[in-house]
């Protein structure tokens, strides 16, 4: 079975999402080393945090692509957590980019629970033959 439109989408934006966490981390760093951090210890967690997040993005993204039923649930519930961030970055001040948050995570979470991208992660797709399109066991 070949990948549905909506996992590729899907997996695309999430990779979006790491490389700007992988950048929001090189920021953080850089304000460390130019000793602007007003809290060195919280930004130092925070740019670690924000690596660790990517990392785990970018391995559900390749479990997504090889049709693992694990891989939605970290990368729905990251959705989850932006979405309140953005609704609450909304409630202060409206802008483009927390819209785009917002939009992205909502795109995603869509794309992941789609009747094509949940059978393709959980096996009971049939390809040729009969197959289904992924081994069920994970």
């Amino acid at each position: 079975m070949s990948r549905p439109a909506a996992v590729l989408i899907g997996v695309a934006l999430v990779l979006l999402e790491a490389c700007a966490l992988i950048v929001v981390s090189g920021v953080a760093v850089a304000s460390l080393v130019r000793g602007d951090a007003a809290l060195p210890g919280a930004m130092v967690f925070f740019a670690a945090f924000c690596l660790l997040v990517a990392v785990v993005l970018v391995q559900a993204s390749r479990a997504l692509l090889s049709g693992r039923r694990w891989a939605r649930s970290p990368v729905i519930t990251w959705q989850v957590l932006l979405g309140v961030m953005a609704v609450g970055w909304l409630g202060v001040e409206v802008t483009v980019a927390a819209a785009a948050v917002l939009l992205v995570a909502i795109a995603i979470t869509v794309c992941l629970l789609l009747p094509a991208a949940v059978a393709f992660t959980t096996g009971t797709g049939r390809g040729p033959g009969g197959h289904g399109g992924a081994p069920t066991s994970r």
